[in-house]
Protein backbone atom coordinates (compact mmCIF):
# COMPACT_ATOMS: atom_id res chain seq x y z
CA UNK A 1 0.00 0.00 0.00
CA UNK A 2 1.02 3.27 -0.91
CA UNK A 3 2.05 6.56 1.32
CA UNK A 4 -0.76 8.35 0.28
CA UNK A 5 -3.10 5.72 -0.27
CA UNK A 6 -2.71 4.68 3.14
CA UNK A 7 -3.05 7.86 4.60
CA UNK A 8 -6.47 8.15 2.92
CA UNK A 9 -7.50 5.08 4.73
CA UNK A 10 -6.68 6.12 8.06
CA UNK A 11 -8.33 9.27 8.28
CA UNK A 12 -11.75 7.61 7.32
CA UNK A 13 -11.42 6.45 11.11
CA UNK A 14 -13.03 8.58 13.28
CA UNK A 15 -10.78 8.51 16.30
CA UNK A 16 -11.66 11.58 17.84
CA UNK A 17 -10.48 11.74 21.84
CA UNK A 18 -13.08 12.84 24.70
CA UNK A 19 -11.55 14.11 27.83
CA UNK A 20 -14.74 13.46 29.87
CA UNK A 21 -15.20 9.81 29.52
CA UNK A 22 -12.50 9.21 32.32
CA UNK A 23 -11.42 6.04 30.13
CA UNK A 24 -8.62 4.56 27.94
CA UNK A 25 -8.79 4.45 25.21
CA UNK A 26 -11.73 7.28 25.55
CA UNK A 27 -13.44 6.69 22.87
CA UNK A 28 -14.42 3.59 20.90
CA UNK A 29 -13.25 4.14 17.42
CA UNK A 30 -9.78 4.59 18.74
CA UNK A 31 -9.71 1.04 19.43
CA UNK A 32 -11.26 0.28 16.29
CA UNK A 33 -8.49 1.49 14.04
CA UNK A 34 -6.04 0.41 16.53
CA UNK A 35 -7.10 -3.24 15.89
CA UNK A 36 -6.98 -2.28 11.90
CA UNK A 37 -3.71 -1.07 12.20
CA UNK A 38 -2.82 -4.29 14.29
CA UNK A 39 -4.48 -6.54 11.93
CA UNK A 40 -2.10 -4.48 8.95
CA UNK A 41 0.77 -4.69 10.95
CA UNK A 42 0.70 -8.68 11.06
CA UNK A 43 0.01 -9.11 7.32
CA UNK A 44 3.34 -6.80 6.89
CA UNK A 45 4.82 -9.47 9.22
CA UNK A 46 5.99 -7.30 11.43
CA UNK A 47 6.83 -9.53 15.09
CA UNK A 48 5.80 -9.37 18.98
CA UNK A 49 2.79 -7.38 17.63
CA UNK A 50 0.86 -6.24 21.03
CA UNK A 51 -2.52 -4.45 21.61
CA UNK A 52 -3.34 -3.87 25.19
CA UNK A 53 -7.32 -3.43 26.59
CA UNK A 54 -6.02 0.20 26.80
CA UNK A 55 -5.19 0.82 22.87
CA UNK A 56 -1.57 0.71 22.92
CA UNK A 57 0.09 -1.34 19.77
CA UNK A 58 3.03 -1.64 19.71
CA UNK A 59 5.55 -4.21 17.22
CA UNK A 60 9.23 -5.02 15.95
CA UNK A 61 10.47 -5.13 12.85
CA UNK A 62 13.29 -7.15 13.95
CA UNK A 63 17.13 -6.61 12.90
CA UNK A 64 18.86 -7.87 9.82
CA UNK A 65 22.06 -7.68 11.11
CA UNK A 66 24.83 -10.48 11.60
CA UNK A 67 24.73 -12.73 14.62
CA UNK A 68 26.35 -10.97 17.31
CA UNK A 69 26.09 -7.33 16.30
CA UNK A 70 24.25 -5.25 18.61
CA UNK A 71 23.33 -1.97 18.49
CA UNK A 72 20.64 0.19 19.84
CA UNK A 73 16.90 -0.67 19.45
CA UNK A 74 15.40 2.88 18.34
CA UNK A 75 11.42 3.52 18.52
CA UNK A 76 9.23 5.15 16.49
CA UNK A 77 5.75 6.56 17.74
CA UNK A 78 2.24 8.25 16.74
CA UNK A 79 -1.06 8.83 18.18
CA UNK A 80 -4.62 7.60 16.92
CA UNK A 81 -6.62 10.00 17.96
CA UNK A 82 -7.66 13.51 16.45
CA UNK A 83 -8.71 16.33 18.56
CA UNK A 84 -12.13 16.81 20.54
CA UNK A 85 -11.60 20.87 18.90
CA UNK A 86 -13.57 19.53 15.26
CA UNK A 87 -14.92 16.27 14.18
CA UNK A 88 -13.53 13.98 12.61
CA UNK A 89 -16.46 12.18 11.74
CA UNK A 90 -16.86 11.70 7.75
CA UNK A 91 -13.82 12.68 6.37
CA UNK A 92 -13.41 13.73 3.10
CA UNK A 93 -10.14 14.45 1.97
CA UNK A 94 -9.48 15.89 -1.68
CA UNK A 95 -6.13 15.92 -3.37
CA UNK A 96 -5.15 19.43 -5.07
CA UNK A 97 -2.41 18.63 -7.50
CA UNK A 98 0.05 20.60 -8.17
CA UNK A 99 -1.01 23.81 -6.27
CA UNK A 100 -0.77 27.23 -8.06
CA UNK A 101 -1.26 29.46 -5.58
CA UNK A 102 -3.96 31.68 -4.93
CA UNK A 103 -7.45 30.26 -2.59
CA UNK A 104 -8.52 26.63 -2.74
CA UNK A 105 -12.41 26.74 -2.51
CA UNK A 106 -13.11 23.78 0.30
CA UNK A 107 -16.32 23.74 0.25
CA UNK A 108 -18.46 25.69 -2.22
CA UNK A 109 -22.10 25.58 -0.82
CA UNK A 110 -20.63 26.52 2.76
CA UNK A 111 -18.13 28.99 1.00
CA UNK A 112 -15.09 27.50 3.50
CA UNK A 113 -11.87 28.84 1.42
CA UNK A 114 -8.43 28.29 2.80
CA UNK A 115 -6.84 31.18 1.74
CA UNK A 116 -2.89 32.52 1.48
CA UNK A 117 -4.13 35.80 2.70
CA UNK A 118 -4.92 34.10 6.18
CA UNK A 119 -2.98 31.10 5.58
CA UNK A 120 0.47 32.58 4.11
CA UNK A 121 2.48 29.47 4.67
CA UNK A 122 0.42 27.98 1.49
CA UNK A 123 3.50 29.75 -0.64
CA UNK A 124 5.56 27.94 0.66
CA UNK A 125 3.67 24.99 -1.04
CA UNK A 126 3.25 26.14 -4.39
CA UNK A 127 3.95 23.25 -7.05
CA UNK A 128 3.19 20.24 -4.66
CA UNK A 129 0.03 18.29 -4.09
CA UNK A 130 -2.12 19.33 -1.09
CA UNK A 131 -4.28 16.75 0.90
CA UNK A 132 -7.43 18.89 1.80
CA UNK A 133 -10.68 18.87 3.82
CA UNK A 134 -14.04 19.74 2.46
CA UNK A 135 -14.40 22.35 4.80
CA UNK A 136 -16.90 20.55 7.54
CA UNK A 137 -14.38 18.36 9.68
CA UNK A 138 -10.76 18.29 10.40
CA UNK A 139 -8.10 16.05 8.26
CA UNK A 140 -6.93 14.26 10.64
CA UNK A 141 -3.20 14.35 10.10
CA UNK A 142 -2.15 15.23 13.12
CA UNK A 143 -1.13 12.27 13.77
CA UNK A 144 -2.44 10.02 11.11
CA UNK A 145 0.16 11.19 8.86
CA UNK A 146 2.76 10.31 11.32
CA UNK A 147 1.11 6.69 11.44
CA UNK A 148 1.02 6.45 8.29
CA UNK A 149 4.64 7.43 7.44
CA UNK A 150 5.89 5.11 10.13
CA UNK A 151 4.40 2.30 8.54
CA UNK A 152 5.33 2.70 5.31
CA UNK A 153 9.04 3.27 6.17
CA UNK A 154 8.76 -0.09 7.87
CA UNK A 155 7.11 -1.54 4.89
CA UNK A 156 10.00 0.03 2.95
CA UNK A 157 12.96 -1.19 5.18
CA UNK A 158 11.46 -4.70 5.20
CA UNK A 159 11.58 -4.22 0.57
CA UNK A 160 15.00 -3.70 1.32
CA UNK A 161 17.14 -5.76 2.81
CA UNK A 162 20.00 -4.24 1.70
CA UNK A 163 19.75 -1.50 4.40
CA UNK A 164 21.57 -2.95 7.34
CA UNK A 165 19.60 -1.56 11.00
CA UNK A 166 19.03 -3.46 14.24
CA UNK A 167 15.73 -3.95 15.92
CA UNK A 168 13.00 -0.98 15.22
CA UNK A 169 10.27 -0.72 17.82
CA UNK A 170 7.15 1.18 16.52
CA UNK A 171 4.21 2.18 19.13
CA UNK A 172 0.80 3.92 18.20
CA UNK A 173 -1.42 5.25 21.07
CA UNK A 174 -4.43 6.89 22.00
CA UNK A 175 -5.45 10.32 23.83
CA UNK A 176 -2.84 12.11 22.82
CA UNK A 177 -4.74 14.94 22.44
CA UNK A 178 -6.47 14.95 25.61
CA UNK A 179 -2.86 14.96 27.36
CA UNK A 180 -3.31 11.24 28.33
CA UNK A 181 -1.37 9.76 25.44
CA UNK A 182 1.74 8.61 27.68
CA UNK A 183 0.28 7.76 30.86
CA UNK A 184 -0.12 4.20 30.36
CA UNK A 185 2.49 3.77 27.79
CA UNK A 186 4.34 1.01 29.01
CA UNK A 187 8.27 2.01 28.60
CA UNK A 188 9.53 -1.37 29.94
CA UNK A 189 7.65 -3.18 27.10
CA UNK A 190 8.28 -1.05 24.41
CA UNK A 191 12.09 -1.76 25.15
CA UNK A 192 13.86 0.82 22.95
CA UNK A 193 16.75 2.69 23.93
CA UNK A 194 15.13 5.91 22.41
CA UNK A 195 12.11 6.73 20.28
CA UNK A 196 11.09 9.71 18.17
CA UNK A 197 7.11 11.14 17.97
CA UNK A 198 6.66 11.79 14.65
CA UNK A 199 4.20 14.47 15.37
CA UNK A 200 5.43 17.67 14.32
CA UNK A 201 3.77 20.21 11.99
CA UNK A 202 5.61 21.36 8.36
CA UNK A 203 8.58 19.55 7.13
CA UNK A 204 11.72 20.13 9.19
CA UNK A 205 10.88 20.63 12.15
CA UNK A 206 12.59 18.78 15.23
CA UNK A 207 11.99 19.80 18.25
CA UNK A 208 13.05 18.05 21.74
CA UNK A 209 12.12 21.23 24.29
CA UNK A 210 8.81 22.01 24.77
CA UNK A 211 7.22 24.23 27.84
CA UNK A 212 6.34 23.35 31.34
CA UNK A 213 3.02 22.99 32.25
CA UNK A 214 0.77 22.88 35.17
CA UNK A 215 -3.23 24.27 35.44
CA UNK A 216 -4.26 26.22 38.31
CA UNK A 217 -7.61 26.14 39.43
CA UNK A 218 -9.08 29.09 41.12
CA UNK A 219 -12.01 29.92 43.39
CA UNK A 220 -13.99 32.22 44.76
CA UNK A 221 -16.37 32.69 47.19
CA UNK A 222 -19.05 34.94 47.84
CA UNK A 223 -22.30 36.02 49.02
CA UNK A 224 -25.41 36.69 47.78
CA UNK A 225 -28.11 38.80 48.86
CA UNK A 226 -31.51 40.73 47.86
CA UNK A 227 -29.36 43.70 45.50
CA UNK A 228 -31.65 46.39 46.95
CA UNK A 229 -30.68 45.84 50.01
CA UNK A 230 -26.48 44.76 49.70
CA UNK A 231 -24.58 47.68 50.92
CA UNK A 232 -21.88 45.98 53.25
CA UNK A 233 -23.55 42.40 52.91
CA UNK A 234 -23.03 41.40 49.09
CA UNK A 235 -19.86 39.83 48.06
CA UNK A 236 -20.19 39.33 44.43
CA UNK A 237 -17.69 36.49 43.48
CA UNK A 238 -17.34 37.41 39.68
CA UNK A 239 -16.54 40.96 40.33
CA UNK A 240 -13.99 39.48 42.77
CA UNK A 241 -12.71 36.89 39.97
CA UNK A 242 -12.56 40.08 37.74
CA UNK A 243 -10.06 42.00 39.76
CA UNK A 244 -7.88 38.80 40.16
CA UNK A 245 -7.87 38.63 36.20
CA UNK A 246 -6.56 41.88 35.91
CA UNK A 247 -3.75 41.77 38.20
CA UNK A 248 -2.06 39.23 36.02
CA UNK A 249 0.52 40.63 33.17
CA UNK A 250 -1.77 41.95 30.32
CA UNK A 251 1.24 40.90 27.89
CA UNK A 252 1.68 37.40 29.22
CA UNK A 253 -0.95 35.67 27.51
CA UNK A 254 -0.63 33.61 24.70
CA UNK A 255 -1.69 36.33 22.21
CA UNK A 256 1.19 38.36 23.38
CA UNK A 257 4.15 35.76 23.22
CA UNK A 258 6.30 33.72 20.98
CA UNK A 259 9.27 31.54 21.00
CA UNK A 260 10.31 30.63 24.52
CA UNK A 261 8.23 33.22 26.33
CA UNK A 262 5.82 32.10 28.52
CA UNK A 263 2.36 32.79 29.96
CA UNK A 264 -1.02 32.31 31.77
CA UNK A 265 -3.97 31.58 30.03
CA UNK A 266 -7.41 32.00 31.45
CA UNK A 267 -9.32 29.33 29.44
CA UNK A 268 -12.86 29.21 31.39
CA UNK A 269 -14.86 31.26 33.95
CA UNK A 270 -17.81 30.07 35.13
CA UNK A 271 -19.59 32.27 37.86
CA UNK A 272 -22.50 33.51 39.56
CA UNK A 273 -22.36 36.05 42.89
CA UNK A 274 -21.82 32.99 45.37
CA UNK A 275 -18.96 31.04 43.76
CA UNK A 276 -16.77 32.07 40.40
CA UNK A 277 -13.96 29.60 39.10
CA UNK A 278 -11.15 30.45 36.73
CA UNK A 279 -9.31 28.14 35.03
CA UNK A 280 -5.68 28.60 34.17
CA UNK A 281 -3.22 27.11 32.24
CA UNK A 282 0.75 28.22 33.44
CA UNK A 283 3.54 27.51 30.72
CA UNK A 284 7.28 28.11 30.56
CA UNK A 285 9.92 26.43 29.00
CA UNK A 286 12.41 28.48 31.46
CA UNK A 287 11.55 25.58 35.01
CA UNK A 288 12.81 28.39 37.49
CA UNK A 289 10.52 30.76 35.51
CA UNK A 290 7.66 28.66 35.47
CA UNK A 291 7.53 27.96 39.42
CA UNK A 292 7.58 31.69 39.50
CA UNK A 293 4.78 31.91 37.67
CA UNK A 294 2.67 29.65 40.06
CA UNK A 295 4.33 31.29 42.73
CA UNK A 296 2.45 34.32 41.44
CA UNK A 297 -0.72 32.78 41.37
CA UNK A 298 -0.43 31.80 45.00
CA UNK A 299 0.97 35.24 45.89
CA UNK A 300 -2.20 36.85 44.18
CA UNK A 301 -4.69 34.30 45.85
CA UNK A 302 -3.37 35.65 49.28
CA UNK A 303 -3.47 39.18 48.31
CA UNK A 304 -7.27 38.92 47.53
CA UNK A 305 -8.02 37.34 50.99
CA UNK A 306 -6.15 40.58 52.44
CA UNK A 307 -9.28 42.17 51.19
CA UNK A 308 -11.80 39.46 51.00
CA UNK A 309 -10.89 37.41 53.80
CA UNK A 310 -11.07 33.45 53.38
CA UNK A 311 -13.06 34.28 49.59
CA UNK A 312 -10.08 33.09 47.08
CA UNK A 313 -9.07 29.09 46.97
CA UNK A 314 -6.35 28.04 44.47
CA UNK A 315 -5.09 24.53 43.46
CA UNK A 316 -2.36 23.93 41.08
CA UNK A 317 -1.58 20.98 39.20
CA UNK A 318 1.88 20.08 37.46
CA UNK A 319 0.91 18.39 33.79
CA UNK A 320 4.33 18.22 32.31
CA UNK A 321 7.41 19.74 31.97
CA UNK A 322 10.35 20.33 29.56
CA UNK A 323 11.73 17.56 27.90
CA UNK A 324 15.43 19.16 27.25
CA UNK A 325 16.41 18.12 30.40
CA UNK A 326 16.04 14.61 30.01
CA UNK A 327 17.13 14.58 25.81
CA UNK A 328 20.58 16.88 26.89
CA UNK A 329 22.78 14.11 28.28
CA UNK A 330 21.66 12.02 25.23
CA UNK A 331 22.19 14.83 22.64
CA UNK A 332 23.35 13.01 20.18
CA UNK A 333 19.61 11.32 19.32
CA UNK A 334 19.54 14.88 18.00
CA UNK A 335 22.42 15.25 16.13
CA UNK A 336 20.78 11.70 14.33
CA UNK A 337 17.64 12.91 13.58
CA UNK A 338 19.51 16.19 11.90
CA UNK A 339 22.02 14.04 9.90
CA UNK A 340 18.66 11.92 8.75
CA UNK A 341 16.89 15.32 7.81
CA UNK A 342 19.71 16.65 5.53
CA UNK A 343 20.77 13.18 3.90
CA UNK A 344 17.13 13.40 2.85
CA UNK A 345 16.98 16.73 1.72
CA UNK A 346 15.19 18.19 4.25
CA UNK A 347 16.67 21.37 6.24
CA UNK A 348 16.03 21.01 10.19
CA UNK A 349 14.54 23.29 11.64
CA UNK A 350 15.00 23.02 15.36
CA UNK A 351 12.72 25.14 17.62
CA UNK A 352 10.80 24.94 21.15
CA UNK A 353 7.16 23.14 21.12
CA UNK A 354 4.56 26.12 22.10
CA UNK A 355 2.85 22.91 23.58
CA UNK A 356 2.90 19.70 25.01
CA UNK A 357 3.81 15.87 23.27
CA UNK A 358 3.55 12.80 24.41
CA UNK A 359 7.68 12.66 24.24
CA UNK A 360 7.80 15.07 27.01
CA UNK A 361 5.77 12.43 29.49
CA UNK A 362 7.63 9.74 28.01
CA UNK A 363 11.13 11.42 28.77
CA UNK A 364 10.25 11.43 32.19
CA UNK A 365 9.65 7.71 31.99
CA UNK A 366 12.74 6.92 30.62
CA UNK A 367 12.57 7.18 27.22
CA UNK A 368 14.23 10.02 25.47
CA UNK A 369 11.76 11.16 22.78
CA UNK A 370 11.99 14.09 20.29
CA UNK A 371 9.83 15.35 18.00
CA UNK A 372 10.49 15.20 14.00
CA UNK A 373 7.83 16.82 11.80
CA UNK A 374 4.71 14.38 9.76
CA UNK A 375 4.35 17.83 7.41
CA UNK A 376 0.72 18.68 8.43
CA UNK A 377 0.03 22.08 9.03
CA UNK A 378 -3.52 24.40 10.92
CA UNK A 379 -4.27 21.08 12.65
CA UNK A 380 -7.43 21.05 14.94
CA UNK A 381 -9.39 22.75 12.23
CA UNK A 382 -11.29 22.85 9.15
CA UNK A 383 -8.14 24.37 7.80
CA UNK A 384 -6.08 21.52 7.86
CA UNK A 385 -3.62 20.50 5.09
CA UNK A 386 -0.85 18.11 4.61
CA UNK A 387 1.59 18.36 0.98
CA UNK A 388 2.72 14.91 0.23
CA UNK A 389 5.93 16.19 -0.55
CA UNK A 390 6.34 16.61 3.00
CA UNK A 391 4.65 12.82 4.20
CA UNK A 392 7.37 11.47 1.50
CA UNK A 393 10.08 13.45 2.94
CA UNK A 394 8.88 12.19 6.31
CA UNK A 395 9.21 8.84 5.85
CA UNK A 396 12.86 8.94 3.87
CA UNK A 397 13.86 10.59 7.23
CA UNK A 398 12.41 7.52 9.35
CA UNK A 399 14.60 5.51 6.63
CA UNK A 400 17.99 7.11 7.22
CA UNK A 401 17.52 7.51 11.12
CA UNK A 402 17.01 3.66 11.12
CA UNK A 403 20.00 3.16 8.74
CA UNK A 404 22.37 5.87 11.13
CA UNK A 405 21.50 3.84 13.91
CA UNK A 406 22.56 0.76 12.02
CA UNK A 407 25.68 1.87 11.50
CA UNK A 408 26.61 2.72 14.94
Amino acid sequence: MKLVERFLDYVSYDTQSDELTNMTPSTPGQMIFAEHLRDELVALGLKDITLDDNGYLMATLPSNLPIGVSVPTVGFIAHVDTSPDMSGRHVSPRIVKGYQGGDIVLNQKENIVLSPDQFPELNNYIGQDLIVTDGTTLLGADDKAGIAEIVSAVEYLMQHPEIKHGDVRIAFNPDEEIGQGAHKFDVKQFGADWAYTMDGGEIGELEYENFNAAVARVTFAGRNVHPGYAKHKMINSMRIANQFVIMLPRWETPEHTEDYEGFYHLVSMEGTVEKTVLTYIIRDHDRDRFERRKKELEHLARKINHEFPDCCSIEIKDQYYNMREKIEPVKYIVDIAEEAMRLSGVTPKVQPIRGGTDGAQLSFKGLPCPNIFAGGLNFHGRYEFVPIQSMEKAEQVIVEIVRLVGKR
